[in-house]
């Protein structure tokens, strides 16, 4: 797409755009306001509100209607926090739906402006480049040789070429080769143009935008199906115990409505309902808080495979580097060189190297967004103003686009008295172009390799002048011109000022980096010392070339840096590292990175310079493009992980007492202590706790110290799950004594208030020491997590309410406790945290 083009239109008015907007609405499929019913249905069928439900009904049976309607009264209180958290999950997804929403370039106002394709309307004019999905129905006004991907629309994996026309047509489906017509969820593969849209939202033929990858997709991880397992287990043990305790009742007391309470208590007492909430809540909120640290996280399973991620591949440019050039050096055609000492400044350049610039920006393109295009026009308007070596006037009448196979670009200009065509690219391609001899080629890259050592981006140039356009017309590819060599252009990039605390906190985490980038291997070597990287071994594309699979992925086990690599090359690299067993996370940004960020465990996209395509591939996208950022969603898949094993085991190990509770006093023929509204009371501790109090639960001081887990290793190994019901089965060995005591000394309401306001304890106690899952001796009372001791102060309040209160002591056959009572639940409370402060034997990341 020429410039002139762009300045032959100017695009909707804003106001225009917006006026539209507002009579077809968004270009998106319209949104299901409903989700909050969906949410409130779906929550009301869990077992635990039907058992709640049926409790409520049986104490209304029982001519207990004071309990009933408590119970009710729980039973929306239960309802409302679930639907909290549930709320709170969506809206928290919903935002990471709207960043993942694609962006579109269009003129508006005579200005190019970047919006989200969700504001689309018709008769924007939209600008299409390699790799962009499109975003809407259009027709093509200019942009010849452009092809694009319709097998989302049609189901063929053919590239369409596609014919621009001015005039307006009548729409044709997809599929036609030769017709102006674009459709949204289609693949720009080649070439670029500027397109009229004519349909949007649900009027375009595919009936949305990126149909099959957009937004969050859905998906079971492994630690998902390792959880439900998991709940499946305790939840059939807690039916069955239930079932059985109810029959045990019935006929030892032949009191069968008590007795079904006594079960649908300890069936509400075992049933590991907060698993799912976990599950859902942790990634979901990681995911929202990371999208503020400028990392969208387009599949939540990737926090977690990030967390245990051991080898992370990287590109070069604009990772570890700012991707902010300056031409830093020249050197001519027969080898004078000089360094500018302040790079891209541009002293008076000497005649020599005055056609060595000219070539550099006639073989970029004025206007484009690469970095490296804008600094060689900035040395061209600082150098070569006024000279005759700046040539305004000149039309550009030929490009030759880059490709991997001649990885150069090569522009046609016509000067007015005959035509120049200029070149640039890697210093190999442009000695092939310009079909240097041996000699020729070993001076060039001797002194490419002098210039890449200092860790400059090095490109060659060529150049040559014809009288006329040759008679067949310009050839197909560039390698048929005749071109001569004209010199060699080095810019610097300077190293992001964040990347080597990034560096030294993959290596600390135990994560392997691999700087994957088509550069010199000089060159990425100057950067990797720079960036703080481990050394290692440098394999250039050329010599994994020559090697098998096996081969690879055992030398790959020394390399550090993979150079001179080619993007269809990186899928191979993935393949052979995961061969080797290795966790691995890749970046990418281009349409040829796509397949490697698909296959990588993690696949992570660039947003800033970014390709459709490789978004869409990609299970996160950096939208600041920092490699710190990496480093941060690292550390939060991390965290994630670790507070979902926290939360986890204090759910196993305060099931343990509570079950016990409902259960033993019944089969000791003791008085019950555990009605279901007891169990309502200690759930309305155990949700919030579990999901958003260990959720927001810092890291661990020692968690990016750590070496990843291992692969497949499950969330909770039997030391794990032991050490979790050993604590549940002490605090309800205490509880059970307590409750033994209290019965041989007062009444059974008072002995039941012991028994309960110990568990209560218990519980709070059992909250306290979940935090902690490394070896090291840490404080159970540090008060980093506000939420977690706001929680506790609460249910603090509640249970003094319970007691004191006389109607709802009555509601929950408790007694008030005198200060002797009071005194013996705080010695038994101290008992406990004395013992669950002590320091576990493993450390686990």
């Amino acid at each position: 797409m020429s410039q002139t083009s762009e300045q032959q239109h100017a695009g909707l008015a804003s106001a225009e755009a917006a006026r539209r907007l507002l009579r077809d609405g968004p270009n998106a499929m319209p949104t299901d306001g409903a989700g909050w019913k969906r949410i409130l249905g779906r929550t009301a069928r869990e077992p635990m509100f039907v058992l709640l439900l049926a409790a409520a009904v049986l104490y209304l049976i029982l001519g207990e209607p004071a309990e009933g309607m408590v119970l009710l009264a729980m039973f929306a209180a239960t309802l409302g926090m679930t639907l909290y958290q549930e709320g709170k999950t969506a809206r928290a997804l919903e935002s990471l739906r709207k960043l993942s929403n694609p962006q579109a370039l269009v003129l508006r106002d005579g200005q190019r402006r970047q919006i989200d394709s969700n504001g689309l309307v018709e008769g924007d004019l939209l600008l299409l480049s390699e790799g962009d999905r499109v975003p809407a129905d259009g027709q093509l006004l200019s942009g010849p040789g452009l092809l694009s991907d319709e097998s989302l629309l049609t189901g063929e994996a053919v590239s369409v070429p596609k014919q621009p026309v001015a005039e307006p047509l009548p729409p044709a489906p997809p599929g036609g080769d030769g017709l102006p017509f674009v459709y949204a969820g289609s693949l720009v593969v080649q070439g670029h143009g500027m397109v009229r849209v004519t349909a949007t939202g649900p009027r375009s033929a595919v009936g949305g935008i990126g149909a099959a990858l957009h937004g969050l997709e859905p998906e079971v991880a492994p630690l998902q199906r390792q959880v439900q397992q998991l709940a499946g287990r305790f939840a059939v043990l807690g039916m069955g115990l239930s079932v059985l305790l109810v029959l045990l009742a019935g006929f030892k007391h032949g009191q069968w409505l008590e007795a079904l309470l006594a079960g649908i208590a300890l069936a509400m007492s075992a049933l590991p309902e907060e698993f799912p909430v976990v599950l859902t809540v942790f990634p979901a909120l990681g995911a929202w808080r990371l999208a503020h640290a400028k990392v969208l996280t387009r599949r939540l399973a990737a926090l977690d495979t990030l967390g245990a991620a051991t080898v992370l591949c990287m590109d070069k440019t604009g990772t570890l580097t700012e991707n902010r050039m300056a031409v830093a050096a020249l050197q001519t055609d027969d080898g004078q060189r000089l360094d500018l000492a302040a790079p891209g400044s541009a002293p008076a350049l000497p005649e020599a190297f005055h056609l060595t610039a000219e070539c550099a920006v006639l073989a970029s393109s004025a206007g484009a967004a690469d970095p490296m295009e804008q600094a060689i026009h900035r040395l061209g308007a600082a150098a070569l103003a006024g000279s005759v070596h700046l040539h305004p006037d000149w039309k550009l009448t030929h490009e030759y686009g880059f490709s991997p196979a001649t990885r150069c670009v090569c522009h046609v200009w016509h000067s007015g008295s005959g035509y120049v065509m200029a070149a640039k690219g890697a210093p190999e391609a442009i000695a092939a172009l310009c079909r240097m001899n041996g000699p020729e080629t070993r001076a060039m890259q001797h002194a490419a390799e002098a210039m890449a050592a200092s860790g400059l981006r090095v490109l060659a140039l060529a150049g040559s002048r014809t009288e006329a356009m040759p008679a067949a017309g310009w050839p197909a590819s560039a390698a048929s011109l005749d071109l001569q060599y004209a010199g060699l252009i080095a810019l610097r990039d300077p190293l992001c000022a964040d990347v080597p605390a990034a560096v030294q906190a993959c290596r600390a985490a135990g994560v392997r980096l691999v700087m994957v980038t088509g550069d010199y291997p000089a060159t990425a070597a100057a950067v990797g010392r720079q960036a703080g990287m481990e050394a290692g071994g440098i394999l250039s594309g050329d010599e994994m070339a020559q090697l098998d699979d096996a081969d690879l992925a055992a030398r790959l086990r020394s390399v550090s840096i993979c150079a001179r690599i080619a993007p269809e090359q990186k899928l191979r690299i993935v393949r052979a590292l995961q061969a080797g067993g290795e966790i691995v996370a890749m970046t990418g940004d281009g349409v040829n990175d796509a397949p490697a960020l698909r296959a990588a465990h993690v696949g992570i996209a660039m947003g800033g310079r970014g390709t459709d395509v490789a978004r869409e591939a990609a299970a996160m996208v950096l939208l600041d493009d920092r490699f710190a950022s990496i480093v941060q969603a690292i550390a939060a898949g991390r965290r994630i992980y670790a507070n979902m094993r926290k939360s986890l085991a204090y759910v196993m190990a305060v099931h343990a007492p509570i079950a016990g509770m409902a259960l033993l006093p019944v089969l000791l023929g003791w008085p019950i202590v555990l009605y279901p509204m007891h169990i309502v009371f200690l759930e309305l501790i155990i949700d919030p706790a579990c999901s958003l109090a260990f959720e927001n639960e810092p890291p661990d001081p020692d968690l990016m110290q750590r070496p990843p887990r291992q692969a497949g290793a499950p969330i909770f190994g039997r030391k794990e799950l032991w050490l979790a019901m050993r604590q549940g089965l002490y605090t309800l060995a205490l509880t059970v004594a307590a409750y033994a005591w209290a019965l041989s000394a007062m009444p059974p309401e008072s002995a039941r208030t012991i028994g309960f306001a110990v568990l209560v304890t218990g519980n709070l106690l059992l909250m306290l020491a979940s935090r902690n899952s490394g070896s090291e001796r840490r404080l159970l009372l540090r008060g980093e997590n506000r939420m977690l001791w706001t929680l506790c102060g609460a249910a603090v309040v509640l249970l003094a309410a319970a007691i004191y209160v006389p109607p709802l002591a009555g509601l929950f056959r408790l007694a008030p406790l005198g200060p002797g009572a009071l005194a013996a639940v705080a010695g038994i409370g101290a008992v406990q945290l004395a013992v669950l402060s002590l320091p576990r034997n493993k450390k686990s990341p």
